[in-house]
């Protein structure tokens, strides 16, 4: 196939739609843990390993994932994590307690790691420098809309339908994507790769979930629990052998160089700072609508379409200035107006009601897409096409890793505030316990005790909480618009020369 096939537009829609699903597989729980935990008689451990195994599996595989493509074939691997991601969601609906979900939730991680990198690194296979911008531009959204609709379609489930059927819509949804990538992909490989070393594969995957784990459980333990300082500690032992192994490959795994091409470096750093930011307000903003303003799971969901418009209006509108002025001056405009949203949004009052988080929310998506995608489309851009998948899955790991980090230090954040401020004078030492627990917690306690005051100091709480992670928000976003301004090159987001229009990317496997 090559950039001028016209099938390579149903190629991309296969490609959305599974991105889709990745989405919204990262939210959809939130909806479902209450019911599942009284069906399944899951604790409150078992609850956050049904969520967290998802994401360590995740960031952990990512990197291994984008090499295995580059050897292999990037169309095979693929299909193969699609197909991982379908078994895992099968496993979920047929799940009967927490251990077999947890386990179904890790396998769909593994299959998530592979999907991730590898459809953004076969898109330079199927369309040119000029419309690659709008094909990251649709995948990119494609998965930022996913997490707002999964309390959608979850809440829609669950009042239909009972709680495996979360896991069950994937399964349709993913089985269309595996034959539109059978039928559609071209397949793309290097057969230079380096091969797969089994110890440097071993070091990225533990470190890195390691570290993950370490940033997972830190606001629910504290930086000095044990587990975590083990963890954090193992981390940085672990990722510094890795280091020192891949330095001494003649062929190293790990493309270390690859960090020393600024256009991919500092791209690659502006997204993963615009992931932190995003992934720390989609963890805050939704006790916020549910908890304070009162919507349920469904409603909050809704509520957080606003982003998702700002975000499609900047996914069609980036590509024409970024050809126009190149990627810097986009990238870092669209990182200032981040900071402003953030500020705005920490103006927050408990009785502002929903219409002005609605505005700064579509100022915030906007400005998530103005600097999100094209520092992805730049990044991509710079890659030598033979380690096109390396590469994406060295860039998804650096935003997922910055993602996982966003909700660890802003759930802090937040979580010390929200204790700090709850006033709790006259209540039981048990019930004060459960209320600073969260901003739910207090409501219940507050209905079950008939006590308003408290609910109004919980209300309160939060938002002061939200209000000091918001500025967090606006601080690390205008620190990315600094970093961006003064070491972006000034082409970023330009066709190279040696990138001409509808050239047909000659690492197609001649065997397909």
């Amino acid at each position: 196939m090559t950039t001028n096939d016209p099938r390579r537009w149903w190629a991309l829609g296969a490609l959305v739609a599974s991105m889709l699903v990745l989405g919204f597989d990262m939210t959809i729980l939130n909806v479902a843990l209450p019911t599942m935990a009284a069906e399944l008689g899951a604790d409150t451990g078992d609850q956050q390993w049904i969520v967290d195994a998802y994401t360590v599996v995740f960031a952990a595989a990512m990197l291994p994932a984008g090499l295995l493509g580059d050897r292999w074939g990037r169309r095979r691997m693929l299909i193969a994590g699609l197909a991982v991601f379908l078994a895992g969601s099968v496993l979920g609906v047929l799940a009967d307690s927490a251990g077999p979900v947890i386990a179904a939730r890790t396998v769909m991680g593994l299959g998530a790691a592979l999907v991730m990198p590898l459809a953004l690194s076969v898109l330079p296979s199927l369309f040119g420098p000029e419309e690659r911008s709008k094909a990251v531009g649709a995948v990119t959204a494609a998965m930022a809309l996913g997490l707002p609709l999964g309390p959608i379609i979850g809440g829609v489930l669950l009042d239909h339908f009972w709680w495996g059927s979360i896991f069950l819509i994937n399964v349709p949804l993913v089985a269309i994507g595996i034959t539109a990538c059978l039928l559609l992909l071209p397949e793309t490989r290097d057969p230079a790769t380096p091969r797969i070393d089994l110890p440097s594969t071993a070091l990225t995957m533990t470190g890195l979930g390691a570290l993950v784990l370490g940033i997972i459980e830190a606001p629910r333990r504290g930086w000095a629990d044990p587990l975590v300082l083990l963890a954090l500690l193992g981390a940085v032992a672990l990722l510094a052998g890795l280091v020192l192994r891949e330095r001494r490959q003649e062929r190293p795994m790990l493309d270390i160089g690859l960090l020393r091409q600024r256009g991919f470096l500092w791209n690659a750093v502006a997204a993963t700072l615009v992931t932190f930011i995003l992934t720390g307000l989609l963890f805050v903003l939704p006790q916020y609508l549910q908890a304070v303003l009162g919507h349920d799971a469904l409603g909050t969901g809704l509520r957080l379409l606003p982003m998702m418009g700002g975000l499609m209006v900047a996914a069609r509108g980036s590509a024409p200035l970024v050809a126009r002025f190149g990627a810097r001056p986009v990238v870092t405009a669209g990182l200032v107006v981040l900071a402003g949203a953030a500020v705005l949004g920490s103006r927050t009052q408990v009785h502002d009601g929903y219409g002005f988080t609605a505005l700064w929310l579509s100022v915030t998506g906007f400005a998530f897409g103005f600097a999100m995608i094209p520092a992805m489309d730049a990044a991509l851009g710079a890659l030598p096409k033979e380690r096109a998948g390396a590469g994406s899955g060295l860039l998804m790991t650096l935003r997922q890793t910055g993602g996982a980090i966003g909700v660890a230090v802003l759930g802090s954040l937040l979580a010390g505030a929200y204790t700090d401020r709850l006033d709790t004078t006259g209540l039981p030492a048990a019930a004060a316990g459960t209320a600073a627990d969260s901003v739910g917690a207090a409501h219940a306690v507050a209905a079950a005790l008939g006590d308003r005051a408290l609910a109004a100091s919980a209300d309160a709480a939060y938002v002061h909480g939200m209000d000091l992670a918001l500025l967090v928000c606006g601080g690390a976003s205008m620190a990315a618009a600094v970093l961006t301004a003064l070491f972006l090159p000034g082409t970023g987001g330009k066709r190279r020369p040696e990138e001409p229009a509808g050239v047909v990317v000659p690492a197609v496997d001649a065997r397909q």
